[in-house]
């Protein structure tokens, strides 16, 4: 199944259970009102849900309240989203936040090592709450946004190229895109971290100014056809994730009218079911390509024990104390945790 099917077929049912097509009235009726999102790449799985909500405000107001999603940075450069809210330039955009630590501080907590949200369903949960917390309403309160919708990213995995890290210290020396608190574990094993946004990766490892980079898995590395450049990848080290949201701009979003406002927040819950069915999907395709292809990696349990002794609680305690004094860090952490565990519940 394309990773589109879901959203279009989804699209589909919604016409024809509210008769659009036909003389019937919209569903949610109002002005005309055009907004622009700014995104980089391509459509992929990691914009599924995004696709499924501009495809549904278009189909339940007839046409009247439109989001276009502007791929491939044309409206503004991946790093750059952020100001571009603040200028208005957009209504709405996607960020990752290792992109840019000093413009989204508190957001940084989503990229500490082995948090309790490898289960998306779990994770959804998470980065809800994170992004209705103070701390997080407030870093974007400073670029004139407001938290949206997650990308709820899968946990990472590295795919490289030359000698596999068939233990943890053949990570020594390795030069690795990890971003965050995932680039603070690698450390932690002797790899030398950089941050550089998703579209610059294939061209580091091509020319061999990085050995291997982490990624959401697997959606992520065949989005930007990291598997065509590299010899293999890891199936279980799972150090982490990040998080990558879509942000709108407060003036825009206060602007429209109630029923829109309603709709746009309607809207979050299918979504997000779309946005991990399409991970789940391509996960399908992409696995078994890997695995005929490159060479698997896998750990074993003490190795990983060992991993997360040294790169678990102290790194979460390095961050917590780097920022105590600006935000709640400690309580960002435990909230992680309560609602992980009461998602579970």
């Amino acid at each position: 199944m394309k990773i589109r099917t879901l959203v279009r077929a989804s699209v589909l049912a919604g016409a024809m259970a509210f008769g659009l097509g036909s003389a019937h009235a919209a569903e949610v009726e109002g002005p005309e009102v055009s907004w622009n999102l700014s995104t980089w790449g391509k459509p992929r799985a990691f914009t599924v849900g995004l696709e499924y909500i501009a495809e549904q405000l278009a189909a339940k107001t007839d046409g009247k309240f439109t989001l276009k999603i502007h791929y491939g940075e044309a409206l503004s450069k991946a790093r750059e989203n952020l100001d571009g809210i603040r200028l208005g330039a957009f209504q709405a955009a996607q960020f990752c936040n290792f992109y840019h630590p000093g413009k989204n501080p508190a957001w940084m907590v989503l990229t500490m090592p082995f948090l309790p949200i490898g289960d998306l369903a779990v994770s959804v949960k998470v980065r809800e709450a994170l992004m209705a917390h103070p701390a997080f309403v407030a870093d974007m309160a400073n670029w004139n946004a407001m938290p949206y919708f997650s990308a709820v990213l899968p946990q990472y995995e590295f795919l490289g190229r030359g000698e596999p890290p068939a233990s943890l210290a053949d990570w020594q020396g390795k030069r690795v895109r990890a971003g965050g608190g995932i680039g603070l574990a690698m450390e932690k094993l002797g790899a030398t971290r950089t941050t550089v946004p998703a579209t610059e990766v294939y061209t580091g490892i091509e020319r061999g100014t990085m050995d291997a980079a982490s990624m959401p898995f697997t959606y992520a590395h065949a989005a930007y056809q990291l598997h065509e450049i590299s010899d293999w990848f890891t199936a279980n080290l799972s150090p982490g994730t990040s998080e990558c949201a879509t942000v709108l701009n407060k003036t825009a979003f206060e602007e429209l009218p109630e029923q829109y406002r309603k709709l746009l927040m309607d809207l979050k819950p299918s979504a997000y079911e779309a946005q991990i069915a399409a991970y789940v999907d391509i996960d399908k395709k992409n696995l078994p390509m890997f695995k005929s292809n490159l060479t698997e990696v896998t750990y074993t349990e003490e190795q990983l024990d060992e991993f997360r002794k040294a790169a678990g609680k102290p790194v979460w305690d390095e961050w917590v104390a780097e920022n105590s004094g600006d935000f709640d860090a400690q309580g960002l952490l435990d909230l992680i945790f309560s609602e992980a565990k009461k998602a579970r519940q």
